[in-house]
């Protein structure tokens, strides 16, 4: 009784947790690429149909930002047409399929390891992919939070957002460091030829595929616990289901405020 009239502290903490590992992964998206560009590099300087130019390098290393300028200007959209929740779900497979895409772009089609100017556009498309993620995580994350979250401790809870996207950025580094191990970059002679090619051979063939694969792991995390929280209240009052806002209101602020708490919304939507 006592938690109906006051809330649950622990159950607002936990779906606002699971929000925050959008953010997470926005900054280890971004970040993820810092590692392994000079593997991609030179993967794909050994294509033979095409010739891989530091131009070329420049757009496939920050391809992804494309996707958030996408991701970001439909964000309103998605949350408007199918809600917080959904659009969070959406987010979460564009980061796994990315994830995973990244880590293998031949998609048991092309021929495994061979670079080809097929295989860079691919490469690029789930890259981009991802970059919606991005930009859709990047808007909506900080919206869902600040909407289940408490007037009085509103401004905390959506500050921690930001920290995991630091921290995501920072957890990469680490991951790609420990991926990286004994292994090396590649180094290029004069002409343009990779001087140390037994050091780094690994890193050129596998080690950039590790480091994007490792995206799954917070991704497919990320993907499956969302399903299992609340849509907003503000979102379910905008389509007219206040049963269900004053429900999860009720458990989040306690029974005698959920029911101020919906008129308020209601008059903020007028």
């Amino acid at each position: 009784m006592e938690q109906n009239q006051k809330g649950s502290k622990s159950y607002l903490i936990s779906i606002v947790m699971v929000a925050v590992l959008g953010g997470l992964l926005f900054g280890y998206d971004t970040a993820v690429i810092s590692g392994a560009e000079k593997g991609v590099q030179a993967f794909f300087k050994s294509a033979t149909d095409f010739e891989y130019t530091d131009f070329m390098h420049g757009f496939t290393s920050s391809s992804a930002l494309i996707g958030c300028i996408i991701g970001s200007a439909l964000s309103g959209l998605f949350a408007s047409k199918f809600g917080r929740k959904r659009s969070l779900i959406f987010a979460g497979i564009c980061f796994f399929l990315s994830a995973w895409g990244s880590m293998e772009p031949e998609t048991y089609i092309m021929t495994q390891g061979k670079a080809t100017w097929s295989l860079l556009v691919v490469f690029n498309f789930y890259r981009i992919l991802g970059g919606i993620g991005v930009g859709m995580a990047s808007a909506i994350c900080p919206m869902y939070i600040g909407e289940v979250a408490p007037s009085n401790i509103r401004g905390m809870l959506v500050s921690w957002n930001q920290f995991a996207i630091i921290f995501g950025q920072l957890v990469v580094y680490f991951v790609n460091f420990i991926i990286l191990g004994s292994h090396a970059n590649p180094l290029y002679d004069a002409v343009g030829n990779i001087a140390n090619w037994a050091d780094c051979q690994w890193t050129v063939e596998t080690g950039w595929r590790y480091m994007f694969g490792s995206e799954c792991v917070p991704a497919g995390l990320f993907t499956i616990l969302i399903c299992f929280v609340p849509e907003t209240p503000r979102y379910l009052v905008m389509i007219g289901q206040d049963d269900k806002a004053r429900h999860i209101l009720t458990r989040i602020n306690g029974s005698q405020t959920a029911n101020d708490i919906i008129n308020d919304i209601k008059n903020t939507i007028t």
